[in-house]
C-alpha cells in the first residue's frame, strides 16, 4: 500500500513515516523544503502546501497513491508560514484532488477543541480544513490530538523539557489544563484506519487519560530528568505578554519558537477532550505521561538538550548583537581607536577603508546569523571573519596577544561559541 504523507518532517509526520515504513507501507513524503532527516524509501515531493492551492498542484503526486495522511500544520502566520494556506487552502485543494483521483482513504490530523472554540487563526483554519474534508465524498477520518509528547523533542515536547531544567518554574497566567497524548498513541490510530475494513466518517479526540496543569506536566519531566521539585512563580501578565511578543518577533526572523501570541490564545482554552470515542473505535488505551516517562528513562543526551534549550535562544540573541554592535562601534565611538591601531602597520595608508570594511563585514555576519534561513551561512562567515582577524592581527599587531584585556585571546572562546551555535542550530 502506497501512502502519501504531508508534513512529513514534523513531529507527528516524521515518526509516522518511520512507523509506516517499518510496517511495510510505501511512503511518499511531502516536504516543505529539502534537508529533512535521511529516509529510506521513495523520493520525497518538495511542495509548499501554503502555495499548493489548486487541485492540479496535487494531482501529479497522487498517481499510484492508495491513501493520504495529512500531518501538516503551522502554529502561526509569519513571513515563511501561513495557517490559512496550510490548514485550509492547501488542505482543501489536496482533498479535492484526492476525490478527483479516486484516492478514497484520507486521514487528517487536526487539533483538539477546534470544533468547540476557535480563539486564534490556528484553530479557526484547522476547523476550516476539517469542514473541507467532511464535505468531500471520501472515506475520511479526522484525528484531533491534544498536545503530543514523545521521545522526539520539538515544539511543546521540547519546551516542557527546557522548563523542567530551570532552577525555578515560571508559570504563565491563565493557562488551561492539558490531556497530553503520547506520540505512539497518536500514531496507532493511523495504522488502524488505513486497514481496508476500518470505519470512516469519524472525528475523534486523541486525548490522554489525565487533565494536568502545565506545572504538573513540567514537574513530571523534571522528575524524569532526575531533578528535585522546583519552586514556582507566576509571571505577571505584562511580562508574559512581553515574552509572547518576543516569540512573535523571533518568528518574523524565521525562527519557530513555541511561545507566540497564537499559543497564548490557545493555551487559555487548554487542550482537553473526551477520548472515549477514540478508545471505542480503535481499542487503543492511551498511556498517561507518568507511565510513558517511566518506560523510557532519560539519557544524558536528553538532560543536555533540556539544559541547552534556553541557552540556544540566548546564543542566537547574543551573537547577532555582538557582531552588529561591533560594526556600529567601529564606525562611531570606536572609529579613531580602530584607525590608530592600523596606522604605522603595513596597511597604514588603507587604515580607514580597512576599518570600514571590517565594520560592514561584522554587521553583515550578525544580520545573517539573526535571520534563520541564513543563520548557518552567517555562523560560518563569522568563523571565517574571526579567523581572518586573528591571522591578520597577528601579522600587523602581534603585541595585542599580550594585552591584559586579551583582545586577541577572546577570539578563541568566540570561535568555540560559534561552533556550539552550529551544533544546536537544527530544530528537528
Amino acid at each position: 500500500m502506497r501512502v502519501l504523507v504531508t508534513g512529513a518532517s514534523g513531529l507527528i509526520g516524521a515518526s509516522l513515516c518511520a512507523r509506516l515504513a517499518a510496517d511495510g507501507y510505501e511512503i511518499v513524503r511531502v516536504l516543505h523544503r529539502a534537508g529533512a532527516a535521511p529516509f529510506r524509501g521513495l523520493p520525497p515531493v518538495l511542495l509548499d502546501m501554503a502555495k499548493a492551492l489548486q487541485t492540479q498542484d496535487w494531482s501529479p503526486h497522487l498517481i499510484g497513491i492508495d491513501a493520504v495522511v495529512n500531518c501538516a500544520g503551522v502554529l502561526q502566520d509569519s513571513a515563511q508560514e501561513s495557517t490559512g494556506g496550510v490548514h485550509a487552502g492547501g488542505a482543501s485543494a489536496l482533498f479535492a484532488a484526492c476525490e478527483q483521483a479516486g484516492v478514497r482513504k484520507v486521514i487528517h490530523f487536526s487539533a483538539i477543541g477546534v470544533d468547540r472554540l476557535q480563539p486564534s487563526a490556528f484553530s479557526a483554519t484547522k476547523l476550516a480544513g476539517d469542514q473541507a474534508l467532511m464535505a468531500r465524498d471520501l472515506d475520511w477520518v479526522i484525528l484531533r490530538p491534544s498536545v503530543v509528547l514523545g521521545r522526539p523533542a520539538f515544539g511543546a515536547s521540547a519546551l516542557f523539557r527546557g522548563l523542567a531544567a530551570l532552577p525555578l518554574l515560571p508559570v504563565m497566567p491563565s493557562t488551561g489544563r492539558l490531556q497530553v497524548v503520547q506520540l505512539d498513541d497518536g500514531l496507532a490510530p493511523v495504522l488502524h484506519f488505513l486497514r481496508p475494513d476500518s470505519a470512516s466518517h469519524l472525528a475523534l479526540d486523541l486525548a490522554g487519560p489525565e487533565a494536568l496543569p502545565i506545572s504538573k506536566v513540567v514537574g513530571l519531566y523534571r522528575r524524569w530528568l532526575g531533578s528535585r521539585p522546583a519552586g514556582e512563580f507566576t509571571l505577571p501578565g505584562r511580562v508574559a505578554a512581553g515574552l509572547y511578543r518576543v516569540g512573535d518577533a523571533a518568528a518574523l526572523l524565521g525562527w519557530r519558537p513555541p511561545m507566540r501570541s497564537n499559543a497564548a490564545k490557545e493555551i487559555v482554552r487548554g487542550a482537553v477532550g473526551d477520548p472515549q470515542a477514540w478508545i471505542t473505535a480503535t481499542g487503543i488505551q492511551p498511556s498517561s505521561l507518568e507511565a510513558a516517562l517511566k518506560l523510557n528513562p532519560a539519557t544524558v543526551q536528553e538532560r543536555w538538550f533540556a539544559r541547552l534549550y534556553f541557552v540556544k535562544p540566548a546564543i542566537f540573541t547574543v551573537l547577532p548583537f555582538f557582531w552588529i554592535m561591533t560594526g556600529i562601534i567601529s564606525l562611531t565611538t570606536g572609529w579613531r581607536r580602530g584607525v590608530d591601531l592600523l596606522v604605522g602597520t603595513a596597511i597604514g595608508p588603507l587604515a580607514e577603508p580597512a576599518v570600514i570594511a571590517g565594520a560592514l563585514a561584522d554587521m553583515a555576519v550578525g544580520a545573517l546569523i539573526a535571520w534563520r534561513p541564513t543563520s548557518r551561512l552567517g555562523l560560518f562567515g563569522a568563523i571565517a571573519v574571526a579567523l581572518f582577524y586573528a591571522i591578520a592581527g597577528t601579522m600587523l599587531r602581534p603585541e595585542l596577544w599580550n594585552e591584559p584585556l586579551g583582545p586577541f585571546l577572546k577570539i578563541l572562546p568566540i570561535l568555540v561559541l560559534h561552533f556550539v551555535a552550529l551544533a544546536v542550530l537544527e530544530e528537528r
